[in-house]
């Protein structure tokens, strides 16, 4: 599986200014921003989620960031925006989820190795901001599925990354998705 895209936006450390941090992975995406009315931003802070804290909730300890594999960093900054590489289910131990969708592996293993991912990528972004709580949204994610060519079934894979993003920071966590099957993935990954 191949977590594709991760788009954000996030508080700015010392300015008043909006600032979006954005993440792709391995695809092309233009981003079009707008400004919301102000009445709708003031609802949206009047529910921010501490995402910290909610981690703590959660019991999850985000493990340092996954070293790249070839030659690539995890994050790139610019201006305004971050783009993520790709990640795939890796544990705290070094070893990977893999196996194909629909054959070899089931939905809930696929979903739990999705949601691995979205550990893996949170762990990334706190690297690159230092607090997750600068997270002002969660824009776009494209999740690849390593599946069988009768697998249909991947929104229900790419859920488990989706339901985390929402965990950790509410509706600042809702998002735009694309989830596709692909026929490989590099190290026989579930999904990236």
């Amino acid at each position: 599986m191949i977590f594709n895209a991760f788009f954000t936006q996030i508080k700015p450390v010392r300015s008043h200014a909006k600032t979006a941090i954005s993440c792709v992975i391995l695809s092309l995406f233009i981003i079009i921003g707008c400004q919301k009315p102000s009445t709708q931003q003031e609802e949206a802070a009047a529910n921010i989620v501490d995402a910290e804290a909610k981690l703590k909730e959660l019991g999850i300890t985000l493990p340092p960031p996954p070293k790249p594999v070839a030659n690539y960093v995890n994050a790139v900054r610019t201006g305004n925006l971050i783009f993520l590489a790709g990640k795939g289910p890796k544990r705290a131990d070094g070893s990977e989820i893999t196996g194909k969708l629909g054959s070899e592996i089931s939905i809930e293993e696929g979903y739990e190795a999705a949601r691995l991912t979205a550990i893996n990528q949170l762990s990334v972004l706190k690297a690159e901001l230092g607090d997750l709580n600068k997270v002002k949204r969660i824009v776009k994610v494209l999740g690849m599925v390593n599946s069988d060519p009768s697998f249909v079934e991947q929104p229900k894979v790419i859920n488990g990354f989706s339901d985390m993003m929402v965990a950790v920071f509410g509706d600042r966590g809702r998002h735009a998705r694309a989830a596709v099957g692909m026929a490989s993935l590099p190290r026989g990954q579930r999904w990236r």
